[in-house]
This record gives C-alpha cells, sequence and structure tokens, in this order.
C-alpha cells in the first residue's frame, strides 16, 4: 500500500503527509475546501519541507486537492484532523466512499462511532467499508511555518481500534509499514510496526490520553497560561504533583467506564509508557522524563483544542457513555462544567453524546455485538 490519502491539512497531516512522501510513499493531501488556503504555500514551495527525528528534507507531494472525488481514490484514508472535524469531512467524503474503503482516525476518540452514524444517515452501505481510529497522534510535531513541519518525538506504540473489529487484523498490516517506531521504517516495516491493536473502538476510544492530562492541566494552569501568553513548558513545568493527582482521578473514571464494558484500560502514567513518551514510573516521573513532551510549551491562551477539543469531544463524550452504562463521573463533569464557564461555552450541549454516536439505545451485550460485526441492532 504505496499510495494513500491524508485528509486534513494541520500540524499532525503536514508531519505524516512529509514524513511518508520522504519514505518513498506517494501521498495525496485531501483538505476540506473551507481551508484551501492551508495548500497554496505546499503548492508554491513544491512540498513540504520536514525537520526532527524521522525523515527530513523537502517532501514532494503527489497530489494535493479540495476535490474529495479525486482526494478518495487510493483506499487507504487516514483523516488527520481535530475531532470537532470529523463531522464535516465525514459529510465531505460520504459520497465517494465505496467498496474497498479504509479509513482510519488518527486519533478517534470514539470518532468512528459518529462517523459511522453520519454515513449511515446518508444511506451509505457500510458492509464493504471499514471505519478505524488511533488512541493518539503518531507524533509529536508542530507546523513551523505553512510549508514546514518539526516532529519532536515518534509514538512506539499506536492503538487501533477497527468497526468491525473483524477488520482488526487486516487494517493492521496496512499500516504496519505506515507508523513504525522511529517513524523511519526498515525493509517492508515488518520489524518495526508501532501499530498495536485493542479488542474493538469501544476499548480504543477509551484509552485515549489527551483528555486525561490536557482539560486538568489547562484549567489548573489557567492564570499562567493567560498571563504569560504560553510563555512556559506545558508538561515539565506546568504537569506538578497535584496537577498529577487531579488527571489520576478523572483516569479512575475513564476506567470505571471501560471496566462497564469489561475492559482493563492502562493507568495513564503506564500507558504514556507503553507509548514511548518517557519512562516507566508514576505520572509526574513519566512526563518529567520524557525528551519530547518537555519540549512543549502550553497553548497561548485558553481558547485552544485542549479544551475545545477534548472536553467535548473526550470527557463529555465518556461521561455521556458513562451515564449510559450506570458509571458515575463526577471529576469529568465538573472539569466540562469549569471549561464551559471559563470560555463561556456549553460543552455540555455540544458534547460527543452517546445518541450522536448512534447507540443511545443499546445494551452491554449490544454495544460489544455491534463493535464486532459494524451491523446495527434490529
Amino acid at each position: 500500500m504505496k499510495s494513500l490519502t491524508i485528509l486534513g491539512g494541520g500540524n499532525t497531516a503536514f508531519a505524516a503527509a512529509a514524513n511518508l512522501s520522504l519514505r518513498g510513499f506517494r501521498v495525496t493531501i485531501c483538505e476540506h475546501p473551507d481551508f484551501a488556503h492551508t495548500l497554496e504555500p505546499v503548492r508554491a514551495g513544491g512540498g513540504i519541507v520536514l525537520d526532527g527525528v524521522a525523515a527530513r528534507g523537502r517532501a514532494p507531494i503527489h497530489a494535493l486537492t479540495t476535490d474529495f472525488r479525486e482526494g478518495l481514490q487510493n483506499d487507504l484514508l487516514l483523516l488527520i484532523v481535530p475531532a470537532y472535524a470529523h463531522r464535516p469531512f465525514a459529510l465531505a467524503c460520504a459520497p465517494y466512499l465505496r467498496e474497498g474503503h479504509t479509513l482510519v482516525l488518527l486519533p478517534g476518540t470514539l470518532g468512528t462511532l459518529e462517523f459511522h452514524t453520519l454515513l449511515r444517515e446518508k444511506g451509505r452501505d457500510l458492509s464493504r467499508i471499514t471505519l478505524a481510529e488511533t488512541d493518539t497522534a503518531p507524533y509529536v510535531c508542530r507546523k513551523l511555518t505553512p510549508d514546514s513541519a518539526h516532529i519532536w518525538g515518534v509514538v512506539s506504540a499506536l492503538g487501533l481500534g477497527v468497526l468491525p473489529a473483524s477488520e482488526t487484523g487486516r487494517t493492521r498490516d496496512l499500516l504496519r509499514s505506515i507508523f513504525t517506531v522511529d517513524g523511519l521504517g526498515g525493509p517492508d516495516g515488518e520489524d518495526n510496526s508501532a501499530v498495536s491493536c485493542y479488542g474493538n473502538v469501544f476499548e480504543c476510544g477509551l484509552s485515549a490520553m489527551n483528555p486525561v492530562v490536557h482539560p486538568p492541566g489547562v484549567l489548573m494552569n489557567a492564570g499562567r497560561v493567560e498571563y504569560s501568553r504560553g510563555d512556559f513548558y506545558f508538561y515539565e513545568e506546568g504537569v506538578t504533583p497535584g496537577v498529577c493527582n487531579a488527571i489520576y482521578g478523572v483516569d479512575r473514571e475513564r476506567r470505571q467506564v471501560g471496566r462497564a464494558l469489561g475492559f482493563e484500560l492502562s493507568v495513564v502514567d503506564e500507558a504514556f509508557f507503553l507509548a514511548g513518551f518517557g519512562p516507566r514510573g508514576d505520572l509526574w516521573s513519566t512526563i518529567n522524563g520524557s525528551r519530547m513532551l518537555t519540549q512543549l510549551r502550553a497553548p497561548g491562551e485558553l481558547n485552544t483544542r485542549w479544551l475545545t477539543e477534548d472536553v467535548p469531544y473526550g470527557l463529555g463524550a465518556w461521561s455521556s457513555l458513562g451515564r449510559h452504562l450506570g458509571v458515575a463521573t463526577p471529576l469529568m463533569d465538573g472539569l466540562v462544567a469549569l471549561a464551559s464557564a471559563a470560555l463561556g461555552e456549553d460543552f455540555r450541549a455540544s458534547s460527543r453524546t452517546v445518541r450522536r454516536l448512534g447507540i443511545a439505545g443499546m445494551g452491554r451485550g449490544q454495544l460489544l455485538r455491534f463493535a464486532e460485526t459494524g451491523e446495527m441492532p434490529e
């Protein structure tokens, strides 16, 4: 699978497109028409300049387009956008998705379920289309200029959940040589794969770490974020022992929701270690020992994806699923309320709920059967 399409034009989309191009992949970038301007600097400059710990150099991009008919010619589609862009991309993709397509959300946070619901509402036959998501982005990276990106670190264990779960093995095989432990790959990537598999998309979506860490970290550093405009190192300076305690509290609620579905999810510190972010230890030790995380500055304002994405699409989604399963999540609910007050926006109203995920009427057994087969209960 040497030809693929990356849907999106942000930090990780550009970094992935450049890295894969420099490694010999034929990459198409398909951006939503509303953001067509992001492609112009790449078109004018003849590619994306990549620096950092993976491949380096100016990467030519095979095709740059906002035409989804053209963009979806490849069988493998990597959707690398914020969670709040999943819906517009689903609607743009819907007319052109076909048998044989595999579409992977990097990351998803249960987004495959919302994507599935939107496609079903559009009358698409989903029996021959595979949807999948990962638990995190493949790199710690940023755009530095409109046509360049830098990769500080490569995730060494990229968790994958597939809908239907019966397609997990085939989907993992597609991604083996694309995402590797060093971002560079070996011969065919066979012995260097960073992709590991969850049992289903529920287990994967509940294993995302950004919603566990970002909302308590940003809100407990709100004064410093606004005063300094983000001029401090978020993880190294902002994730103190007290902030770690709050993160552990969110994490306990997340794992309780997972337990209601029969999953024993990794504790947040172990999850960070297993993904390759830092050494094994408690959360403070793992984060402060991380070469990649300690290089990241804080957001420059509170109105950041670390709240506007991770609260409604992470904490809000998990809280809604928890209520559906009879699990209380008071700390998550409190952070949703606090973020709403701080930003003057009702994140509870905009959260990714079980209704938006298309699973509101399903019991535990029906949820797990749906995850395995992709077929809605009658």
